[in-house]
């Protein structure tokens, strides 16, 4: 009797209200991505709290979790385990960003788990302890004087300030202060007591944002979030975000799911930059999350930038954003001046090698009239350090194989004295007898880009100017003003005081030939962030064939023109944005066995699989379906990695849908 009534004092009672609390635990497997049901007991009541860290047994092991509700009854018809311990009683995870991170997770084919190690940070128990410091006052409302060369730009502000939902498309003039305006508009919002997100690509993109943002709202009142804090510092910056003490966020595409109290604006500054995809499972990218966050959350939506993507231009086309730009007069105004290869007949007869020189006379010409002026020069070349390549010998078009397109390259060494061939890098086969398309040459030529070795050349033509380079692992975040030649990279491009002189955009060729979906968008784009860097009566240089389409969006300085463009050839050709499209990689047996079993939408269609160029073990299908079947699309591919993973089939399956790569 005495061992009865001891087992009976040891057991756990239920709490008396909301005895039951739905669990995500945490384990990646797609079979299992749903909440779980268990006890709470009364001890457990007052720190078992939505959206607090737990410990839970699953399938005899104790995995963590987060509780997700807690409700009164559960419809499981079996006893519950109670939960193992509540890890702290701190809500970490808003009820917000628990419905955002499964509307990521639905619309990628992933798992809620995998989107919830992006939102929520581990834990530092220490820093979890210490309270967060009082909100700030909220600041006040800014200027829109700053936003006046744009003609909707004073309503924008009017709307953020009023509290209205406003979506709209910002098309940056160059030489713009875009951090000043991004602060501008965040601090609108911030001031009626409602929060911002800003998010950009880069740190370096982050620290102008972070000083023109403290500059209007105060240092107290801005807190970034990146990758490179420690464990503690971020924590603790999150922690004060979802406490409620920041209300002004800042961050790269990791703080697209910060716990933002009452959130008015997200912001994206560049929404091209392939930084903005996370790169681990289900890949999301921050603007499809971000216009998901303002659709579920009723916030007010702003995509910045320099150039325009397709995507952009598919908001703006369907009604559901606004675009902000300004009128012609002002851009003429501001905008340097762009020369392209080929764009006038003197220009031919002038320098009759121009269209096969990597430096044509125009670039050095415009190297030499900035430094009269005492300006620097920005060179923009396409990759750093020594990159050999093959090209034509005439007219310098990249040389491609006749029978997949892929790139020619030399082999090393001879047969009895006699130069090999060349070969494709993709498919191996030799081309003995190259004829280039374009101009008929059969003359091919060696080749070395790359950003130290355009800085040597420059250096013994312009002996007497310092050379600096930027990219790879020494990146530079500005140059000061004078005569200087500053050679970066796409992407690490320093501002300049006062602006360059010149730009010169090497090796278009090599940006405008990859065999990419979307190699001209991305050209253009990293053409006009560079040329943006010139002041307004700089000379920008592009070494490329002025009829292409984005270099006369370049030359007319007419982004939005190439995005309608872009979009139009997309939705003929039917790749995304105007569709919804997925790729699927794996060994050839595993992709065969994943493609029988998928099913497909009625507009669903499988094209391949085709051999990777990177990978011959693996191949590569892409699954396309019109937009309105792009939420069965993920749907079907989700039921798809669900059966694989009961099957436990070792044989991994990669999914990405809408990738910024398709071929």
């Amino acid at each position: 009797m005495a061992g009865k009534a001891s087992a009976r004092r040891g057991e756990r009672v239920p709490a008396s209200t909301l005895p039951v609390a739905r669990i995500c635990v945490d384990v990646p497997l797609p079979h299992l991505d749903r909440p779980f049901d268990y006890q709470v007991s009364t001890e457990q009541d007052a720190d078992a709290v939505p959206g607090c860290r737990v410990r839970v047994r699953f399938a005899g092991q104790l995995v963590d979790g987060y509780l997700l509700e807690r409700v009164e009854e559960s419809d499981y018809g079996r006893q519950l385990t109670f939960l193992d311990r509540v890890i702290s009683p701190e809500p970490v995870l808003s009820p917000e960003v628990a419905a955002l991170a499964r509307a990521v997770a639905d619309r990628y084919a992933g798992t809620l788990t995998d989107v919830l190690r992006m939102a929520v940070p581990p834990r530092h128990a220490r820093t979890e302890a210490k309270p967060s410091p009082d909100p700030a006052p909220a600041p006040p409302a800014p200027s829109t004087e700053g936003w006046s060369r744009y003609p909707f730009g004073p309503n924008l502000l009017d709307a953020l300030r009023s509290g209205r939902t406003a979506r709209a498309v910002w098309q940056a003039l160059p030489a713009e202060d875009w951090p000043a305006r991004l602060a501008e508009a965040a601090t609108t919002v911030v001031s009626t007591g409602r929060g911002a997100l800003v998010i950009v690509p880069d740190h370096r993109d982050l620290a102008r944002l972070h000083a023109a943002c403290a500059a209007l709202a105060g240092p107290d009142a801005v807190v970034t979030l990146s990758a490179d804090l420690g464990p503690a510092e971020r924590y603790r910056r999150w922690l004060a975000v979802r406490r409620g003490s920041v209300r002004l966020v800042l961050g790269t595409r990791g703080a697209a799911l910060a716990p933002v109290h009452d959130l008015g604006l997200v912001v994206v500054w560049d929404d091209g930059d392939d930084l903005h995809t996370e790169p681990r499972m289900p890949y999301p990218n921050v603007r499809d999350v971000l216009v998901q966050r303002a659709h579920l959350t009723g916030a007010s939506l702003l995509l910045g930038a320099f150039a325009r993507t397709a995507e952009a231009q598919l908001l703006v086309d369907s009604g559901w954003a606004h675009e902000v730009v300004a009128a012609r007069e002002t851009l003429r105004a501001v905008a340097p001046r762009v020369a392209a290869v080929g764009d006038s007949a003197w220009q031919d007869v002038k320098d009759p090698a121009a269209r096969s020189a990597r430096l044509p006379s125009i670039a050095f010409e415009a190297a030499r009239a900035a430094f009269e002026e005492n300006a620097p020069v920005l060179i923009q070349v396409p990759r750093r350090g020594y990159v050999p390549a093959l090209a034509c010998g005439q007219c310098r078009a990249a040389a491609r194989c006749r029978r997949c397109a892929g790139p020619l390259a030399l082999p090393g060494g001879a047969d009895d004295g006699v130069p090999k061939p060349a070969y494709c890098r993709w498919c191996g086969a030799t081309e003995a007898a190259f004829r280039c398309p374009a101009c008929g040459s059969r003359r091919l030529r060696g080749q070395v880009i790359g950003a130290r070795r355009t800085a040597e050349e420059l250096g013994r033509a312009f002996s007497n100017i310092p050379v600096r380079t930027s990219g790879g692992d020494e990146v530079l975040a500005a140059v000061p003003g004078g005569r200087a030649l500053v050679v970066a990279t796409p992407g690490a491009e320093p501002t300049a005081e006062g602006g360059y002189g010149a730009v010169l955009l090497l090796d278009g060729w090599a940006l405008l030939g990859r065999a990419d979906l979307r190699a001209t968008e991305e050209t253009l784009r990293r053409w006009m962030t560079a040329a943006a860097l010139a002041r307004p009566a700089g000379k920008v240089v592009v070494i490329a064939d002025s009829s292409l389409p984005p270099v006369q969006a370049l030359v007319r300085w007419d982004p939005v023109w190439h995005a309608r463009q872009e979009l139009a050839a997309r939705t003929e050709l039917g790749f995304p944005p105007a569709v919804r499209m997925a790729t699927l990689d794996g060994p050839p047996d595993a992709l065969a066995t994943a493609l029988d079993d998928l099913l497909l939408p009625p507009t669903g269609e499988v094209l391949g699989p085709v051999p990777l160029p990177d990978d011959d073990q693996r191949e590569r299908a892409l699954i396309r379906v019109s937009r309105t079947h792009g939420k069965a699309l993920s749907e079907h591919l989700a039921a798809l990695q669900a059966t694989r993973s009961a099957r436990k089939d070792p044989t991994p399956i990669r999914i990405k849908l809408d990738p910024l790569e398709v071929l």
